[in-house]
């Protein structure tokens, strides 16, 4: 009976537990340690410097202890530059040139390299090994090798405008190939085996399998491997200033005939800078703030529309 009256017995009501204070994740409370180094270099390296860049981007002077502001005329005097419009046109063809063929070149390297044949990691190692070497020692090295051979014929990279740009191209996709390689390698090796496996099923080619299948499912790896081939080739300079350090500047001669150079448009901008004259200074830093931002429009618009054609495949 006792058991039975205290089933009948109305439960007592559950109190609620009491509520945890949240502890701080032990990260995001020591977060700003971590953060505030980071940001001082950023600024100081970074920031503060070309803030103040663009400054003198507008001024007329020979040390940044002496600018003297004079609006807009560095714009409008290294706009009516022809050797900077040349530079630039040479840099733009240079860029188109070497987009296309390390690209491909790299492509078809990482796919060859994908297929299982034998010594792929020597393979491998032996083309990424250029990237290692820095710009400037291969320059030297490309252009003791070209003009040696380009001496048995009495020319120079420096004599041929079109000798010193194909030497320029040959040393920047030797150089890059192989880095670009393994970011392909890596997006090869992402392709689902089983869309491999359909297309062999269904009785496709290679070249059907290659152009249907593997392509698009690399493509951000081609979305990659451009911005990175644009923009390296549009900043180049080191192995430029290297392989024809003795290029005459672009000139216009009285008889209307034109002396042709080599030079990239950020050695235009170090050959200004390095002029030494009252004034020179400001028109070489509004031509690097007028490169920064061409480069910046251009490699946008290069994302926006590779980005584009990912999303439609």
């Amino acid at each position: 009976m006792a058991d039975r009256n205290a089933a009948l017995t109305p439960a007592a009501p559950l109190t609620p537990p009491k509520k945890r204070k949240k502890a701080k994740q032990p990260l995001k409370r020591y977060a700003v340690f971590f953060f505030l180094p980071t940001a001082a270099a950023f600024t100081l390296a970074f920031l503060a410097p070309f803030l103040w860049g663009i400054f003198l981007s507008f001024c007329e002077f020979f040390t940044i202890t002496d600018a003297t502001w004079i609006g807009l005329d560095n714009y409008r005097r290294a706009l009516q530059d022809v050797g900077f419009l040349y530079s630039f046109g040479f840099s733009a063809l240079f860029t188109l040139v070497t987009v296309v063929l390390i690209n491909v070149a790299a492509f078809f390297v990482a796919y060859a390299l994908t297929r299982k044949i034998r010594g792929s990691n020597l393979f491998r190692t032996v083309f990424f090994m250029p990237n290692l070497i820095g710009g400037i020692v291969l320059g030297f090295i490309w252009q003791i090798l070209l003009n040696g051979l380009l001496g048995l014929y009495g020319t120079s990279l420096a004599a041929s405008t079109a000798y010193g740009f194909w030497g320029l191209v040959l040393l920047t996709a030797w150089q890059q190939i192989g880095y670009m390689m393994i970011i392909y390698i890596s997006g090869l090796q992402n392709v689902p085996h089983t869309m491999l496996e359909a297309a062999k099923i269904d009785g496709a080619t290679s070249w059907q399998t290659l152009r249907k299948v593997i392509i698009p499912q690399v493509r951000p790896s081609i979305t990659i491997c451009t911005f990175l081939t644009l923009t390296n080739s549009f900043k180049l300079y080191d192995q430029n200033a290297a392989l024809t350090p003795n290029s005459l500047p672009y000139k216009i001669l009285e008889d209307g005939s034109h002396i042709k150079t080599t030079a990239t448009i950020a050695k235009n901008i170090v050959d200004q800078f390095n002029e030494n004259y009252f004034g020179t200074d400001g028109i070489a830093q509004a031509k690097s703030i007028l490169f920064f931002l061409v480069v910046v429009v251009i490699a946008l618009l290069q994302l926006y529309f590779t980005r584009k054609k990912e999303e439609s495949a």
